[in-house]
């Protein structure tokens, strides 16, 4: 939030905290597109702006080891089907970040598609944005409005009982426009759906 508000300065820090909490760390996982393209794409400009060799350096030591939650499944364990059971009508949501950012492509939908019962819906349009953009939803609250109820026009026409994404800003914001319709349609991160088991599904339906 600092950084894209153009507060480097007061980003700086934040970048520090998180090198020296994670810098040992085998593996640093982020349930969140967004966080992650910010880690692997701002981090290192952050850093080289700080004139800071040693937290370039860091920074750079640490990168290759930070995945997006379902790129570390697919690409860093080679994992697609994680035994998940989840019996609902399922569409997904591309963040920006996740597709554009992070190019992830198709692979949380290939770890949606070996969900057992699940039955997995396209959305349509689902490439575009669902006009959260962290503050731009607050500086440029018309045109995110708009861009929202585009966004959930597609997804009422999927008639999918649950909306998925990797990001938690995109289904924080889609599920308040979701409230105020009072659609029956509600958002589940991809993490929690791949947590369900058969002993766990009727909690939730």
């Amino acid at each position: 939030m600092h950084y894209n508000s153009g507060y480097q300065r007061e980003a700086l820090p934040l970048v520090r905290m998180f090198v020296e909490i994670f810098g040992d760390a085998e593996v640093v996982c982020i349930p969140s597109g967004s966080c992650a393209a910010m880690v692997r794409e701002q981090y290192p400009r952050i850093a080289a702006e700080s004139g800071d060799p040693k937290l370039m350096a860091d920074v750079e030591a640490l990168l290759p080891r930070v995945y997006e939650f379902t790129e570390l499944l697919v690409k860093k364990l080679g994992i697609e089907d994680v035994g998940a059971v989840y019996p609902h009508r399922v569409t997904y949501h591309s963040s920006c970040h996740s597709l554009r950012g992070l190019r992830l492509g198709d692979i949380p939908l290939r770890l949606l598609r070996k969900v057992r019962d699940l039955d997995l819906v396209e959305l349509p349009e689902s490439d575009q944005c669902c006009g959260f953009g962290g503050t731009f939803a607050v500086k440029n609250a018309d045109t995110s409005t708009a861009m929202l109820g585009e966004k959930l026009e597609n997804v009422a026409r999927t008639k999918a009982e649950v909306c998925t994404a990797g990001d938690n800003s995109c289904l924080m914001h889609i599920l308040g426009g979701l409230h105020r319709q009072h659609a029956s349609t509600r958002t589940v991160h991809i993490a929690e759906i791949l947590a369900s088991t058969a002993d766990n599904v009727k909690g939730t339906k």
